[in-house]
């Protein structure tokens, strides 16, 4: 795959943080005309670098007063136990992040709901199911001090 130049990381950047950018504006800061902006645009959607256009929302607006990062560490020993803990934590849709790490855990998942009676019944009736879980760990965020969804363009 051909590397992006600079031009391309300006569009990048420019997109990140204001996705709806009309096209003859993002050309204007660019230093481009219309046509090859959109065209550039184009292929770094095309090639994956740009995976899609999102609102950020306000959870607390929503109700969604309660973040909490849990560590879950799985029982080995049962058969593609990974997959399936995969498969049952993408449905729960209390979820909203989920990375495997190393270390003492094997998994950090980040949960947002409405407040400790909803997280009490999230655990209770939907990750206690989860069969190949073999231990949690709960931590309730108080604050957030830095949260960005832009990645870094050198």
């Amino acid at each position: 795959m051909k590397p992006i130049d600079d031009i391309d990381r300006k569009i990048l950047r420019i997109l990140q943080d204001n996705g709806r950018m009309t096209n003859l504006n993002l050309s204007k800061e660019v230093g481009l005309s219309p046509a090859p902006t959109l065209e550039r645009v184009r292929k770094l959607e095309n090639k994956g670098y740009i995976r899609g256009y999102n609102a950020d929302l306000d959870p607390v607006k929503l109700g969604l007063n309660l973040k909490v990062i849990i560590q879950i560490s799985l029982i080995r020993q049962i058969d593609n136990a990974v997959q399936k803990f995969v498969d049952q934590i993408m449905d729960i849709d209390e979820v909203i992040e989920c990375q495997q790490i190393t270390g003492d855990y094997d998994y950090y998942i980040k949960v947002l709901v409405s407040d400790i009676a909803a997280y009490d019944k999230l655990v209770n009736d939907k990750l206690s199911k989860i069969e190949e879980i073999a231990q949690m760990r709960s931590s309730v965020i108080l604050s957030t001090v830095k949260s960005v969804s832009s990645v870094p363009i050198k």
